[in-house]
């Protein structure tokens, strides 16, 4: 099957932004070649309409980073039809359930905000552990959050160890790539992640700015590949894309 396609949608203060290397203190609404408008919904609508994509990685910063979750776009997107992948930084297993309520397809516990591996667990138990995604946040190379209570506290260890707790999918993804359109920077993370455990669901992404780079994802071992800046800036045109995998 080829490599899926997710669209990425930063929100904060309610507006999509664009994300550039995690330097969250910078980040602004999103400026693109398809929509005018900043507001989540308006922006998926385009995405969708232009690309024909429907299934969308979102990253609430607000809850991120100041415990507001974005509960109304969130909605709206649901209720228009799109499949969404949140993080909304899932610290207890509350966020979690209230997440699952909006509908949701799954919700993404972030490294940089789980406070130890045993949330995985208690969440797997709480919910399907099909639709719990682990992501793998990482800062040139090094991993994000309290890595005191992980007994590896590398990329790799990390990954092992949350996969031991039932997770199915991970997410691997160094924020230093993100909206740079400079390429890649964890293809080798996740040919080894693909070779020790084959029946994983490998998401990456960053630094993508052409075709290449989504071959360069699949040929690593990755299922799908996390998109945004190049989709708005024309680097990537529909006819780039394969819409035949695009969780419709």
């Amino acid at each position: 099957m080829p490599i899926q396609v997710l669209p990425v949608l930063d929100i904060l203060d309610h507006v999509v932004v664009r994300g550039v290397a995690g330097q969250r203190d910078d980040y602004r609404p999103i400026e693109s070649l398809i929509c005018e408008s900043a507001v989540p919904l308006d922006v998926a609508m385009a995405i969708r309409e232009r690309f024909g994509l429907n299934e969308f990685y979102v990253a609430d910063l607000d809850s991120i980073v100041h415990a507001r979750l974005n509960a109304k776009s969130i909605q709206s997107l649901t209720e228009h039809g799109f499949r969404l992948l949140v993080d909304a930084g899932v610290r207890e297993t509350r966020l979690a359930s209230e997440l699952m309520r909006l509908q949701i397809q799954s919700v993404i516990v972030g490294l940089e905000s789980i406070p130890n591996p045993q949330l995985l667990s208690e969440l797997a138990a709480d919910i399907d552990p099909s639709r719990i995604i682990f992501s793998l946040d990482l800062q040139q190379g090094r991993p994000l959050g309290d890595l005191a209570a992980w007994s590896d506290p590398t990329p790799l260890g990390i990954a092992n160890e949350a996969i031991q707790t039932g997770v199915t999918q991970l997410i691997v993804l160094d924020l230093a790539a993100v909206g740079t359109s400079k390429g890649p920077m964890v293809l080798e993370l996740c040919r080894e992640l693909r070779a020790k455990h084959p029946e994983i669901r490998i998401i990456s992404g960053g630094g993508i700015s052409r075709v290449a780079d989504i071959a360069a994802f699949e040929d690593a071992g990755a299922d799908a590949v996390l998109v945004a800046t190049s989709l708005h800036n024309g680097q990537l045109t529909a006819a780039d894309i394969n819409t035949g995998s695009n969780g419709c």
